[in-house]
């Protein structure tokens, strides 16, 4: 082709585009999806990447695609996010999957485990060990599709109200601990025992359990655990790390448009 009329081909292909993209904009429907977290509002990294999300989204399609979030406890409880999602209550939530070892302890293999992988290493595994693609494959016995949504980095062994000096201290502590480390814990004589986080601190406070894991000093200071347990000990082999989700019906996936 003679340069001339390269030139005057790649024009009439640029103003077509010019002309097009307008109505690809305008052809966008409008969506509104909620959100519900398993987190309280104080808590502004995990409730905080929430509304990050949610920002990101909205900017990513013209403000079309809205995504409104609700913390813990304002549709369902923490704990029972998974459920909402499954039965289309919401559209999304935003969770640590291993909440969900009742159902499945396949469910922990997904954020943390004990004594296994940093947050470097397992987001080598979902980005290129095809661990997204097993996530979701198991995902559909839940009537879920999950995308990867934050990691909480490092984690501490938690908060006890008495000092743990020996394994024999472990026995009949009754702690707070999401995931398979309760298993472990309860093979040393410990009671495991499931919370939401924004239950914890009363059940510290009234004793109703003697310790507690969370996260880290910014997120467990923000829930205020020092103030009721005196002894912090790390690091939290239980749960070197933990993984977050971005769960959505598999309905509403489906239902949105290719763009």
């Amino acid at each position: 082709m003679k340069r001339r009329e390269f030139l005057k081909a790649a024009g009439a292909g640029m103003a077509a585009t010019a002309i097009a993209a307008p109505a690809v904009a305008q052809s966008m429907p409008e969506i509104r999806w909620r959100l519900t977290a398993s987190w309280p509002k104080s808590l502004d990294t995990l409730y905080g990447s929430c509304e990050t999300f949610s920002k990101y989204v909205a900017e990513a399609t013209d403000n079309k695609f809205h995504v409104q979030v609700f913390a813990a406890g304002e549709i369902v409880p923490g704990l029972q996010v998974l459920d909402a999602v499954q039965n289309g209550t919401v559209e999304a939530c935003h969770t640590a999957t291993y909440y969900f070892i009742g159902k499945d302890p396949t469910w922990a293999l997904f954020c943390a485990v004990p004594f296994s992988l940093n947050a470097r290493q397992q987001n080598a595994w979902y980005y290129d060990g095809d661990g997204l693609k097993l996530m979701n494959e198991f995902g559909k016995k839940f009537n879920v599709h999950s995308l990867v949504g934050g990691n909480t980095g490092a984690q501490m062994g938690g908060w006890f109200r008495k000092e743990i000096k020996t394994v024999d201290d472990l026995k009949g502590l009754r702690m707070r601990i999401g995931g398979l480390g309760g298993t472990v814990l309860q093979r040393l004589g410990a009671i495991p025992t499931q919370i939401a986080p924004g239950d914890i601190y009363p059940s510290l406070e009234r004793g109703t359990i003697d310790a507690a894991e969370w996260i880290g000093p910014y997120d467990d200071e923000k829930l205020g655990f020092a103030k009721v347990a005196k002894y912090y000990y790390t690091p939290g082999v239980m749960e070197l790390e933990a993984v977050n989700q971005i769960m959505v019906n598999k309905a509403a996936w489906a239902s949105l448009p290719p763009r």
